[in-house]
């Protein structure tokens, strides 16, 4: 479980993010949206101890990731292509993230193996580094290492930007699965409206930092997200 106790952050006068309080259980697709501005990469941050809090604290699974770094091990995440090690191929990048999480080469391989049909033969075998593939490529190969290790919480930062509409919807399928897996939280922030109501069992909407909807996913979430952001 990542539980939120009086969290904000400010930088200098203005505030960013003001969370009171906030429960994402175990195995919860959880999803976070807002406008641009709204907190979303901030609260993410926070999570992955990137940045620290103004005031309060995250926990995960009991740890406050602030004062510790054991929950490191069972956490991964994408947020954007600087996770990355431009300068090493693909392959070198994936073996490098499973050497850190305890897997073999053969553990790894095993992995790539089930996203053939996500890389769609652009990512393995193309003897580039990782800093000359295409921002879709890049964000593909960033998603799939964040799946190396059998990590229990898994934090995916706007994953949908970028990606073709055929890469958009194996995503969809592929964190779907992730997500049935009762032991696996999954989060992902979206401006897609449509493909986080689709993956999503929660959605928590951010606005000026602060959380003014937290709803339980159904056939009318779409459509109550849409009207709300068409103010």
């Amino acid at each position: 479980m990542i539980t939120v106790q009086n969290l904000t952050k400010k930088y200098g006068s203005q505030t960013v993010l003001n969370i009171e309080n906030l429960e994402i259980p175990t195995g919860q697709s959880f999803g976070l949206v807002g406008n641009n501005g709204a907190g979303k990469t901030t609260f993410f941050s926070l999570l992955l101890d990137l940045i620290q809090p103004t005031t309060g604290h995250i926990e995960n699974n009991g740890i406050q990731v602030n004062t510790s770094e054991e929950w490191k091990p069972i956490t991964s995440s994408f947020i954007d292509e600087t996770f990355l090690i431009g300068y090493l191929t693909p392959e070198e990048y994936f073996y490098f993230i499973g050497d850190l999480r305890g897997q073999n080469k053969a553990d790894v391989d095993a992995l790539l193996g089930q996203f053939e049909d996500f890389f769609h033969g652009e990512i393995l075998g193309q003897k580039k580094y990782l800093r000359d593939l295409s921002k879709g490529n890049q964000k593909k190969a960033g998603i799939v290492a964040s799946f190396i290790g059998n990590p229990q919480v898994v934090i995916l930062d706007e994953p949908f930007a970028n990606l073709d509409p055929t890469t958009q919807i194996r995503l969809k399928g592929i964190i779907k699965d992730l997500a049935a897996k009762e032991d696996v939280t999954v989060l992902v922030s979206s401006h897609d409206l449509i493909h986080v109501t689709e993956v999503c069992k929660r959605i928590v909407v951010l606005n000026k930092g602060q959380v003014v909807k937290d709803i339980k996913t159904s056939t009318e979430t779409l459509r109550e997200l849409e009207a709300f952001f068409a103010g």
